[in-house]
């Protein structure tokens, strides 16, 4: 006779579903699926593709969170991240393990569903990722991947349309310059932690403030790629008052990293890159 479910089961099962979550990285993974769909929509491809665009974007972007917190398990237990699920015991790294190889096959499948232009595009994007997570993060070359996989990202939209086409050249190199600025903040907060664990990747070689005016110069040149290539289809004031945004942000944000390197450089830098998707985006759509 099988056992009732108890209060308590049901407690736990709450619980291991919110680790499993967490340990997706759910601020980057709703961020990048959300900036996916809105390029969707601005390619005029369909809801009905723009429905399968997005939850293959989401089943990769589940799969490269679940599977960084998997391969980052021991690092994060021997420094004592309690932050993160499977150091703190919420759930084993088994299931997170699991649960990334069932969202990348997943993701492949809806992929596949959708065209094999995009499936190529975005098993070469999530491949990627994976890589960083696996080995590249360790590296110098660990800036490498953000840009393969956010250069891509635009194209994915187009891609996914009833005639496949690439994105235009320069919302490609913005999305890569997005992508190196992404990278070069993210590791900004955990430098010391990843230090003391042996990742020593291009943020960790350059060091902070190096980092952060890099990522600020990617930022800055990605405006300025977005605003020279929609010339004549976005609404000069629109593209100006964007361009103008970024610049602001990485002007303010250099002279604090000049000066007393902190989170809030961190902030500045990824302000000025949601600055830059949202132009990203706008310019998309008016093109």
């Amino acid at each position: 006779m099988a056992r009732r479910q108890t209060p308590a089961d049901a407690v736990l099962v709450t619980s291991r579903i919110r680790a499993l979550v967490a340990c997706s990285h759910p601020g980057p993974t709703v961020v990048v699926t959300v900036l996916a769909g809105l390029l969707a929509i601005a390619a005029g491809i369909g809801v009905d593709r723009v429905a399968l665009t997005v939850a293959a974007v989401l089943l990769g972007q589940l799969s490269v969170g679940w599977s960084n917190d998997a391969i980052d398990a021991e690092r994060d237990i021997a420094i004592g991240r309690r932050d993160k699920p499977i150091a703190a015991g919420a759930i084993s790294r088994r299931v997170v393990a699991a649960a990334a190889g069932v969202a990348l096959s997943l993701a492949v499948v809806v992929s596949a569903v959708i065209g094999w232009q995009f499936c190529v595009a975005h098993v070469i994007a999530l491949a990627s990722a994976w890589a960083y997570n696996a080995w590249l993060k360790f590296t110098a070359a660990s800036v490498i991947p953000f840009a393969v996989s956010f250069g891509i990202l635009p194209s994915l939209a187009t891609l996914a349309g009833p005639v496949p086409m690439m994105a235009p050249w320069w919302q490609s190199a913005a999305g890569a310059l997005l992508g190196i600025a992404v990278h070069l903040t993210n590791v900004l907060p955990d430098l010391a932690d990843d230090e003391a664990t042996g990742v020593r990747g291009l943020g960790h070689r350059l060091g902070a403030t190096p980092s952060a005016v890099a990522a600020f110069a990617a930022v800055v040149g990605g405006t300025v790629v977005v605003f020279v290539g929609s010339v004549g289809t976005t609404p000069i004031v629109v593209a100006l008052v964007a361009s103008v945004s970024v610049v602001a942000c990485a002007i303010a944000g250099l002279i604090r990293a000049l000066r007393t390197p902190d989170r809030m450089v961190f902030r500045l830098v990824m302000v000025a890159g949601l600055i830059l998707a949202a132009q990203l985006v706008v310019t998309a759509f008016a093109a």
